[in-house]
């Protein structure tokens, strides 16, 4: 600490003195370690009483004068910077430790984010497990990082369903949770293990670790074929085309209508059938898998020398996605599913590819049309002035909520949806069911799916009499995922 003494008054009255006891304390380094400062700054180690007038005279180290028996003026001291602006000097040093170094701030604790343990494991069924995302060391602030699974010696085309998003950590929150969707077979293979990764973190590091090691235990039993008891069916049709487990209502719901056919062999192909094609029809995917279809239509039409909008690995994260938390018929689920809608427009309108697409410089007028052009869509009067007026006047589109609801606009116009229903149908078999997209092996281009499209728009849209669905139900490709 700095003292800064100001020099006192000198006394005039040598007579005074006289009657006085000089008191003179020679304050050296290994005393009171005084020492001459700029702008008469002491730096000292002890603790000072002050005591009877006086005056400091000197250099280097000070002589310090003043008369015994004064009153002392308040003290002692020995932290804070004080003026001593009366005349009053020590009576009495009184010995201190030294003043302490101060203690340095020091760098603040890491901010990283990473898995609460480097294995999980989990006996093989159909359910789901939960791993867990920790973050650590200065959670002040926002942070964020993406996760995806990724197959090992189990794939997510068998052994479990594949997963990836986004996870967002609030200021001061530290943990977060993923749910991985556990499959079953029939195949005796051992425990297999995949791998979940976290990348691209922003407002943080990653941590260790970063990669987890997830392990499924062989349930060691040769059974039939999962999917030939109706409620294992039902069961993965909850995680292929909803991901997300069954609700305890609607997989009774749906069981009992393929178990109440008994042994009856044609009712229980019709109703397998009809409850395949009732979670693709249903609200939950209608407005979820579907709507993320009509979005990518939307925004880009078809992919290149392709039939359809989008691949498998931009479907899957993007619909987990829109879906998180939305189970139709529970509490709240209309505004759950309203607040993602928006949230993943927002975002998709966002990135790279849609910003190149539609540059922020097109007018209102601009945009829309081309939205409308890149759907096959030719709107009413009404339709485009409706998208259009989201941009309430503006000349340029850079507006991004009004890019978000004009997007929206198309990408729900009821043309658009019923116009593309049979393609979407299709290639939701191909997704769900096979796990891959309609070109790939053991395919080499979309002819397969061209094929389905046009038997279902031949018997317009009746799937059972156009057999679609039944020919990838009882396809040996979907089968054998599961077992021989």
């Amino acid at each position: 600490m700095q003292y800064v003494l100001k020099t006192a008054p000198m006394i005039k009255h040598r007579s005074a003195i006289a009657q006085c006891a000089l008191l003179i304390f020679l304050l050296t380094a290994a005393a009171a370690s005084a020492q001459v400062m700029s702008g008469g700054k002491y730096q000292i180690t002890s603790s000072v009483q002050a005591g009877g007038g006086g005056a400091s005279t000197g250099a280097g180290n000070k002589m310090i004068e003043g008369t015994a028996g004064e009153t002392a003026a308040g003290g002692p001291y020995s932290v804070s910077t004080f003026t001593h602006d009366a005349g009053f000097w020590p009576t009495t040093l009184a010995p201190v430790s030294a003043m302490p170094s101060p203690t340095p701030t020091g760098t603040p604790p890491p901010n990283t984010i990473q898995f609460s343990a480097a294995n999980y494991s989990v006996l093989e069924a159909l359910t789901a497990m939960t791993i867990t995302v920790t973050r650590t060391g200065d959670t002040s602030a926002a942070a964020s990082v993406d996760y995806l699974t990724i197959d090992g010696t189990a794939t997510q085309r068998a052994d479990f369903e594949y997963a990836a998003g986004h996870l967002t950590f609030a200021a001061s929150e530290t943990s977060k949770n993923i749910q991985l969707l556990i499959n079953t077979d029939s195949y005796v293979e051992g425990n297999e293990t995949f791998f979940v990764s976290l990348s691209n973190p922003i407002g943080a590091t990653l941590g260790t670790p970063s990669t987890t090691t997830l392990t499924i235990l062989d349930s060691g039993q040769a059974n039939n074929n999962p999917i030939d008891d109706p409620q294992s069916y039902v069961w993965m049709q909850y995680h292929d085309f909803l991901n997300r487990e069954p609700d305890a209502t609607g997989l009774a719901f749906w069981t009992n209508q393929i178990a109440s056919c008994g042994s009856d062999q044609t009712c229980l192909g019709a109703a397998r059938v009809n409850v395949s094609a009732a979670f693709f029809l249903s609200t939950e995917f209608q407005e979820t898998g579907y709507l993320v279809y009509r979005i990518y239509k939307a925004a880009y039409g078809n992919l290149p020398q392709a039939p359809a909008p989008l691949r498998i690995n931009e479907f899957l994260p993007d619909a987990q996605q829109i879906r998180t938390g939305v189970v139709v018929n529970q509490p709240g689920w209309q505004q759950t599913l309203e607040n993602n809608k928006q949230a993943f427009i927002s975002d998709f309108a966002q990135r790279s590819r849609f910003a190149l697409a539609y540059p922020a410089s097109l007018t209102p007028g601009q945009f829309v049309d081309a939205l409308f052009a890149n759907a096959g869509v030719t709107p009413t009067s009404t339709e485009r002035q409706a998208a259009i007026d989201e941009f309430a006047g503006a000349t340029t589109s850079a507006d991004l909520g009004a890019r978000c609801r004009a997007l929206r606009r198309v990408a729900e116009n009821a043309t658009l949806a019923q116009q593309e229903s049979n393609r979407a149908f299709v290639l939701m078999q191909y997704f769900a069911y096979l796990r891959r997209n309609p070109n790939d092996v053991p395919d080499a281009d979309y002819a397969g799916y061209d094929f389905w499209v046009q038997k279902l728009n031949q018997f317009n849209g009746n799937y059972v009499s156009a057999e679609m669905v039944k020919a990838f139900i009882t396809s040996g490709e979907y089968r054998q995922r599961f077992g021989p």
